[in-house]
């Protein structure tokens, strides 16, 4: 995938975003959060592959507004573990469909059988 194409699907997610006020990868951080009720932030990081600076950045924004919650471990006072609020969830289920969207819009102009490679390949290099 170039610059280019990478550019064009951000500037998609974050245009059906827009009224949700989330931006893409804020949304998969509270999906992933939404999975992996109560899980630490350290294993967010694992799910998602969001590095843990940007991770510890995103969760300060979704905090402020309130999106999640943040609590110390009992079983590791170090570690900090996730949950979803109600407005969280209520923000997730609003936002879930405008991504599904544009998934299915940006893939609509791949050929079946090159879509089929696309995602193979996509999930290939998501899972190293």
């Amino acid at each position: 995938m170039t610059r280019q194409q990478l550019q064009v699907g951000t500037d998609k997610f974050a245009k059906a975003l827009g009224e949700t006020d989330l931006t893409a990868r804020q949304l998969v951080i509270l999906q992933a959060i939404a999975a992996n009720d109560g899980a630490s932030q350290t294993a967010i990081v694992g799910i998602t592959g969001v590095d843990r600076s940007t991770l510890a950045d995103i969760t300060q924004r979704l905090l402020k507004r309130r999106l999640i919650a943040r609590k110390r471990d009992k079983d590791d006072a170090r570690a900090y573990v996730l949950s979803l609020t109600d407005a969280g969830r209520s923000a997730v289920k609003q936002a879930e469909p405008l991504m599904l969207d544009v998934e299915k819009n940006i893939l609509a102009a791949i050929p079946a059988k090159e879509r089929t490679a696309l995602l193979g390949a996509l999930k290939s290099i998501a899972a190293t």
